[in-house]
């Protein structure tokens, strides 16, 4: 019990993520349905389960895993507006010295407007700050630290990530005020 205080991280899910959602809740979301055929990114297919009318269905299990080993970090601040680039490269001469990085980035699409990779992601590969991202059949998921392969596109999908997200931020703080109490107790 010690070393799962010391190493929380070291146990597979450590914020009991499982609970917090199910394979049926992932189906109703409609995180199971890729984009065409025809649009899918070559590194996405160890993640595709099949093709049905021409349409890519992900595969539910695999992101069943990948939501609950993404669990591990997530920050609390949003940035919903255009990213400028360079704001984490050049973050010291933007915003000047003593300026502290973020510890993790989520993306709930990892394409911007223009389908292209975004931005943010790219310079958060150059900083070495991990990156959260939910990732459809279209997209490349090589410069994202925790991929997520589901459909970026639904609402209902929307909604579940960042309910998945929220609750996990939640327990993590609840975790540390825990951890921090027991230390003291010591």
């Amino acid at each position: 019990d010690d070393k799962l205080l010391s190493e929380p991280l070291s146990h597979p899910d450590f914020f009991n993520v499982k609970e917090l959602f199910s394979l049926k809740d992932l189906f109703d979301a409609r995180v199971h349905l890729g984009h065409k055929k025809g649009c899918r990114h070559r590194f996405m297919e160890p993640y595709i389960f099949g093709c049905r009318l021409d349409q890519d269905i992900i595969d539910l299990d695999q992101t069943m895993q990948h939501l609950q080993v993404t669990s591990g970090e997530c920050g609390e601040y949003a940035h919903t507006r255009y990213w400028q680039g360079g704001l984490l490269t050049n973050a010291h001469i933007q915003f000047g010295s003593g300026v502290r990085l973020p510890d993790l980035l989520v993306f709930l699409s990892s394409l911007n407007n223009a389908f292209q990779p975004h931005v943010a992601i790219r310079d958060a590969a150059k900083m070495n700050i991990p990156t959260v991202g939910v990732v459809d059949t279209n997209c490349n998921p090589c410069l994202i630290t925790y991929p997520i392969p589901g459909n970026d596109d639904s609402p209902t999908a929307m909604e579940l990530y960042c309910k998945l997200f929220r609750m996990t931020i939640i327990r993590a703080k609840d975790k540390r005020r825990q951890s921090e109490v027991f230390d003291e107790l010591r």
